[in-house]
């Protein structure tokens, strides 16, 4: 992207400002190259744990002072756990950016894990898996990474076991923080209607400072995909199941052709192929869709549908139909320009969301090591053909390449 601008630090930290003149909000964040996967067996859990407890107190700030802090200026501070990263941001009026800015380095870098908030927020975490486990359309997606992934780090569930929560005390959160966090793997964004001299400024002010921590942190490769079909019995009134394998890394050149695949065959419009055949032609289902998860070295396709346990194998019989006609019919012109035109409408719309794009900037960085301004990702949808959406679907949808995983009432 040519609108952003892009700092780093002597530290090796990098920031990220995209300017916005007509917004009065802010939105801010760091970005942080770890997640679930670079977890030790004995630390399932760590990096999800993390997340909650750096609101629970700092070197200078009891828990509070953080949650009041942006809340008393009618700001919101949040922060997420995935399988590769974390994020902690906020979003604000832009009068009050120092303000976030302050806090959120405060919090991502002077934590103490006070040991009485760890007891608390432990049950909170259990209560939070409990929940998980009450929605079964939740608990398959974790579930089905376990199937896709076994005995490898992106199969276990970023919640963590009960067990591993359990025992996690305040060394095990420094020495995690120690294992993993470093300073040229993390990153800054904001998207504001502020000079990026302002947030440059603020940067060598809270950021500079920072002692620099490089050095590799490899991961492991996941390699030994295994077809599955598995079945679990539950006590729920609906079938759910889940249909999918591994797909393209973040980095792999067919990463966007598949995406466009993907969004035609079960995306977010109502016109999906899954929807109409399943949904719209025969009522078997609320909801059905699929999903492509491209991670660094891998990625994760699927197919979620709920349905009427004696509906589960017909419901599957038309998944595979439509998987079928993508493996053996090529898109004729007219299908192919609405595809790639339903998708450059949905990513144009995306864009349009400041707290996402400031997202963007910070994952792309860590990730791509670039930014793909929107202009080079349709010119790379507007070079993909109709035969080379029929050969993803030849390698990825191929049913020696799909596992199911089904959770049906007892």
């Amino acid at each position: 992207m040519s609108d952003y601008d892009l700092y780093e630090l002597p530290n090796g930290i990098r920031v990220l400002h995209k300017q916005v003149l007509h917004t009065k909000i802010a939105h801010c964040g760091f970005l942080l190259d770890i997640g679930s996967r670079d977890e030790k067996l004995h630390q399932l859990g760590l990096a999800h744990f993390w997340e909650h407890m750096a609101f629970k107190g700092t070197e200078k700030r009891k828990s509070f002072h953080i949650l009041n802090r942006l809340e008393t200026v009618g700001g919101e501070l949040n922060a997420y756990t995935t399988k590769e990263k974390i994020c902690f941001y906020a979003s604000l009026l832009s009068t009050h950016f120092e303000r976030a800015f302050e806090l959120l380095t405060d919090l991502t870098f002077h934590s103490v894990f006070p040991e009485k908030e760890i007891e608390k927020e432990r049950g909170v975490i259990l209560e939070e898996m409990s929940m998980y486990q009450d929605a079964p359309e939740d608990a398959i997606v974790d579930d089905f990474d376990g199937v896709i992934f076994p005995n490898h780090s992106l199969g276990h569930n970023i919640l963590g076991t009960r067990e591993s929560v359990s025992g996690f005390q305040q060394q095990d959160f420094f020495q995690f923080l120690t294992d993993n966090v470093r300073t040229d793997r993390l990153a800054f964004s904001s998207v504001s209607n502020l000079p990026f001299k302002e947030v440059k400024r603020l940067a060598d002010k809270y950021l500079a400072p920072l002692p620099a921590k490089l050095g590799a942190r490899p991961r492991t490769p996941f390699t030994a995909f295994q077809r599955v079909e598995q079945t679990e019995r539950k006590p729920i009134n609906q079938a759910h199941c889940i249909i999918g394998g591994p797909a393209y890394a973040i980095s792999d050149k067919r990463r966007i052709p598949f995406f466009m695949l993907n969004n035609l065959l079960g995306g977010p419009g109502m016109n999906s192929r899954l929807n109409l055949a399943v949904r719209e032609k025969y009522g078997l289902v609320y909801t059905i869709d699929s999903t492509y998860s491209p991670y660094t070295d891998t990625g994760l396709f699927g197919i979620y549908f709920g349905t009427e346990k004696k509906q589960v194998a017909r419901t599957i019989s038309l998944v595979n139909k439509e998987l079928k006609l993508l493996r053996e019919k090529t898109l004729t012109t007219t299908q192919l320009h609405v595809v790639k035109e339903q998708l450059m409408g949905q990513l144009a719309m995306s864009e349009e969301s400041n707290s996402g794009m400031m997202q963007l900037l910070g994952k792309s960085t860590l990730d791509l090591n670039r930014v793909e301004s929107i202009n080079e990702v349709f010119a790379q949808i507007r070079q993909i053909t109709a035969q080379e959406l029929r050969d993803l679907a030849n390698d990825v949808l191929r049913e020696d390449n799909l596992s199911v995983l089904q959770y049906l009432p007892e």
